[in-house]
């Protein structure tokens, strides 16, 4: 039997699945597979073979900017698809984020979307987790990081037109922000978990970072 040297919670790992057969289904800007697929069950013997369908969506890297001298952050307001149809605005506010462009490290990632979506620099980098964001049906691992920024000059309207961006920049008390999250004008996971984790994390950071230029 074969077993991963990490992230294994139990006996099988990934040499333990039997793909059968992969289609692509759609192929946009983002790719749909069909697999025909079995693995071992717990109580021993094999599932009989099944099919899932697959969202191939690449590797992103968030981030959630922090000014450690102003006790503020960063968050980032743009329309999402996703949330048409359901009793709330399709305006989020959310984390500076990207996708990961094959060849670029989550922290190249990083600079590059601070700069490109909110107009700032991080002076440094701390990796929070790396999580999957729906592994029932989708690929997507989100690489998590904390921004160390000023948020002095921090505001505005950013983003590449041709990638049809609008977004707008917001300078938030981190006490208000966590408060977003309770009343549920923050409901998005990235955003959820990053905010809860500068909660937790604040006082280091601010002795770590704040006075740096």
């Amino acid at each position: 039997m074969v077993q991963d040297t990490a992230n294994s919670p139990g006996p099988f790992g990934q040499g333990d699945v039997r793909i059968a057969k992969r289609e692509t289904v759609f192929q946009g800007f983002f790719r749909m597979d069909k697999l025909w697929l079995t693995h071992p069950r717990f109580a021993g013997g094999q599932m009989p073979q099944f099919t899932r369908e697959l969202f191939i969506r690449g590797d992103a890297t968030c981030v959630l900017p922090y000014d450690p001298d102003r006790e503020e952050v960063v968050l980032l307001e743009q329309f999402r698809a996703g949330v048409l149809g359901r009793s709330q605005s399709p305006w989020l506010l959310e984390l500076v984020a990207g996708m990961n462009e094959d060849g670029e490290s989550p922290e190249q990632v990083a600079h590059r979307e601070g700069q490109e979506e909110a107009g700032l620099t991080f002076q440094e980098l701390e990796k929070v987790c790396d999580y999957l964001v729906s592994p029932g049906g989708s690929t997507e691992l989100i690489h998590l990081y904390c921004g160390h920024v000023s948020t002095a000059s921090a505001g505005g309207i950013h983003g590449i037109e041709a990638e049809h961006e609008d977004i707008r920049v917001h300078v938030v008390p981190l006490s208000e922000a966590i408060a977003m999250i309770g009343d549920g004008r923050i409901n998005n996971a990235a955003a959820i978990i990053a905010l809860q984790w500068l909660q937790l994390n604040h006082h280091r950071l601010r002795d770590a970072w704040s006075g740096h230029d």
